[in-house]
């Protein structure tokens, strides 16, 4: 157990304070950039803020969750899909840093509420129920990357493909939760969420 809280609290520090290191090539790298002008370097700095924010929840839940996992195997299934979202986390902070901008000051806070419901619902429902969350959230974050295909200044070549295989891979992890055995949500546990999220969302989008 010790070994775990000690792995935890790596991952928590590595995630706030730590430069990323993706285990992947950078989607943007094989696309050509277009300049934008500074309304639209905005627009895209607040986006990838978001993004970022949100890979940050991302590290926070599946440490909570794979501290409170039960099952070796569904462990090391966590363990790969936080890896994956560590090169999310990556992507966005480097597109943040071309944008000329910064991450969310409010960050460590977004951890430790993410960490939270991670292990609480290992812990209190049970690797099923936390599967379930996976897939919800990974739903709800599929959608909300959809939108910012929508918001994204169409010069912003590179935050778009960013952006396109983050969507992807959070599909592929959801799946993943599915055939794992997660259960599905009550409809106000998913409705928390949605609310929950938009509130991170429209303050990152700014702090």
């Amino acid at each position: 157990m010790m070994n775990a809280l000690i792995l935890a609290a790596d991952s928590a520090l590595r995630t706030l304070w730590a430069e990323p290191r993706a285990s992947r090539p950078n989607p943007a790298a094989s696309v050509a950039e277009l300049a934008l002008d500074d309304a639209g370097r905005r627009q895209s700095a607040a986006l990838m803020r978001i993004n970022h924010v949100g890979e940050v929840c991302a590290q926070a839940l599946y440490t909570g969750q794979a501290l409170a996992c039960r099952d070796p195997a569904l462990r090391a299934q966590l363990a790969a899909a936080s890896r994956e979202e560590t090169d999310h986390l990556a992507w966005t902070r480097q597109r943040l840093h071309e944008l000329n901008d910064r991450p969310s000051l409010l960050n460590p806070v977004w951890y430790a509420g993410a960490f939270a419901i991670g292990l609480a619902a290992g812990k209190l429902g049970g690797d099923q129920v936390s599967l379930g969350f996976v897939v919800e959230t990974e739903r709800q974050v599929e959608a909300h990357l959809q939108s910012h295909m929508d918001l994204l200044p169409a010069a912003d070549t590179a935050s778009r493909a960013i952006v396109a295989q983050m969507k992807a891979d959070e599909m592929a992890h959801a799946q993943m939760a599915q055939k794992a055995g997660a259960v599905e949500l009550p409809a106000p546990v998913k409705t928390l969420m949605t609310w929950a999220a938009k509130v991170m969302t429209t303050v990152a989008h700014r702090i």
